[in-house]
């Protein structure tokens, strides 16, 4: 079963800084959107930032400028560099990853297990 492994989630004040890790497996034949999700306290889960293989990168209105995503493609790897952290950013993130599936040649979506993030005043 394909796994994303988070890390890098704590508790921070405000103003302060985390950067999310997110690892796919290394035998993952090809991974296309590679993206980072949170969901808040009775809130719906929303999309934060989404990077493409091609590097192109969507973040969601009211977080570009404050959260940078990246991506190493050699590690399979996905980052969220959240900066000027304010307690409305307080949920637990979620890494989410299209990957190709060789049994059935076409991209799943698969997630992570979810990192808290606390954001105190």
């Amino acid at each position: 079963q394909v796994r994303l492994v988070e890390s890098g989630g704590g508790l921070v004040q405000a103003g302060g800084s985390l950067r999310l890790s997110c690892v796919a497996p290394a035998n993952a034949l090809s991974i296309d959107t590679m993206n980072w999700w949170r969901q808040g306290p009775g809130q719906q889960r929303e999309l934060v930032a989404s990077m493409n293989s091609d590097g192109s990168t969507t973040y969601a209105h009211n977080l570009k400028g404050r959260f940078t995503i990246s991506r190493d493609n050699a590690k399979s790897t996905v980052y969220l560099q959240m900066d000027s952290l304010e307690p409305e950013d307080t949920a637990v993130y979620y890494c989410h990853a299209k990957i190709l599936s060789i049994a059935t040649m076409a991209f799943n979506d698969y997630w992570g297990q979810g990192t808290q993030v606390i954001v105190s005043s």
